[in-house]
């Protein structure tokens, strides 16, 4: 991945809550624009210093100055500040040393002024406008206004949800997951790119080694449970649900119970890993009380072909220690350490941590019955005077960590957004 500068001076990011705000983060370090316009669509606090103190602190990872920089050890600690410049008439701000506009006054992004600002790329973490199937002038809004409103391409920090189910994705619109498929975006064709999920993100990088090492057709099935950080939807403390919401427990306090909810990573894998199609997949996922750094627990099924021949952990293992000294990006990290979960919050660009130590296998007979198998001719059966076979499957379960927010995801998405830059 080049680390250089786009071909874009300027980048527009809609929306400024968690992914948002760490997006700042990360391109105000990085240095890849010139200048970032964020817009937020509403007033906020009293004044623009209101805003560069949401911004300069932050209860995960601390503050932006230290995050930039560290912490300066002259005299003691000092606090300093990555945040100068702050003019509340021109909504504009300094932050390390990258001029930031903060625009306040339009949601629908058909209505925001990137063109007015000279902004070609927009990054939308509003996670609300995820349909690019729906017209630019929706009256709820549209991913596609932000082409309308002068933007070249937009990238969208969540998957897709397609409302109309008997609607495909268009042709000018595709999902990727860097170092899995991130060159199936054709800069030529493709407007509206999705960057998938945190959760997708980590496990296709815990799929697609094991995928090439053993091939699709020997995964018999395979399912996973992400064990998931809290996230800004979830309600600190309970609270009524809104009218027609089916799904009681998110409005149940995260501060004080594991929950059980739902993921689409298993639908967006198929998109980024095809061979997914061939695999019974199920996904799973539950919230704890934690602000960021989730696991992914996998579990794998997988046909035994050499009798007496079984996959052991230490396979596994050597599989994706392999993949992870093999990975260009340094993406996939192998890890023999006992992580908890504190320990991979931030840890740069890691879409996936295999906790290694963790990996374990067993080996079972599958019994099969041929004269109950649908589709079977049962003279053939009585031919073969076998009334039943038995398969070795190796049962495989793998641990991956992945800071849903900064870490994993927003160093990810900046990855995307810096080379769909590139190519513009």
């Amino acid at each position: 991945m080049s680390m250089g500068n786009g071909n874009v001076q300027t980048l527009g990011i809609n929306g400024l809550g968690r992914i948002g705000k760490l997006s700042l983060w990360h391109h105000v370090g990085r240095k890849a624009f010139d200048e970032v316009v964020v817009n937020i669509g509403r007033k906020a606090g009293g004044s623009l210093v209101d805003i560069a103190h949401y911004l300069e602190r932050d209860s995960t990872y601390g503050s932006l100055h230290g995050f930039l920089h560290g912490c300066s050890l002259v005299n003691g600690c000092s606090i300093g500040s990555a945040i100068s410049d702050v003019d509340d008439e021109s909504g504009t701000l300094t932050v390390n040393g990258v001029k930031v506009r903060i625009l306040r006054e339009h949601r629908n992004p058909l209505e925001i002024r990137w063109r007015q600002h000279g902004v070609r790329l927009v990054v939308d973490t509003t996670g609300c406008f995820l349909d690019p199937t729906l017209p630019a002038d929706h009256p709820s809004g549209s991913i596609r206004g932000h082409l309308e409103a002068g933007a070249e391409k937009v990238i969208a920090s969540a998957p897709f949800k397609i409302k109309n189910e008997e609607s495909s994705v268009p042709e000018d619109a595709v999902t990727t997951v860097m170092g899995i498929n991130d060159s199936d975006y054709d800069p030529r064709r493709h407007r509206i790119v999705s960057n998938a999920s945190c959760t997708t993100t980590c496990l296709a990088h815990m799929m697609k080694p094991l995928i090439n090492a053993f091939g699709a057709p020997r995964i018999l099935s395979a399912s996973m449970a992400t064990v998931h950080a809290s996230t800004g939807s979830q309600a600190v403390l309970d609270r009524l649900p809104k009218s027609g919401k089916t799904d009681l427990r998110k409005n149940r306090s995260i501060m004080n119970n594991i929950i059980l909810t739902s993921t689409g990573a298993a639908r967006a894998l198929r998109l980024v890993i095809p061979e997914m199609e061939e695999i019974g997949f199920i996904a799973e996922s539950v919230r704890v009380p934690v602000a960021t750094g989730s696991l992914i627990i996998l579990v794998v099924n997988l046909g035994e072909e050499v009798p007496g021949m079984f996959t052991r952990r230490e396979q596994i293992n050597e599989i994706y220690e392999q993949a992870a000294e093999l990975d260009p990006n340094g993406y996939l990290h192998y890890s023999e350490k006992q992580n908890v979960s504190a320990d991979i919050v931030g840890l740069p660009r890691a879409a996936a941590i295999i906790e290694g130590h963790e990996t374990h296998t067993r080996t079972g007979e599958m019994k099969i019955e041929l004269d109950r198998v649908p589709g079977i001719d049962q003279q053939v059966v009585r031919a073969l005077k076998v009334p039943r076979i038995q398969m070795p499957v190796t049962q495989a379960v793998i641990y991956g960590w992945y800071d849903n927010e900064m870490g994993s995801y927003v160093n990810m998405l900046g990855d995307r957004t810096v080379s769909v830059s590139e190519s513009m």
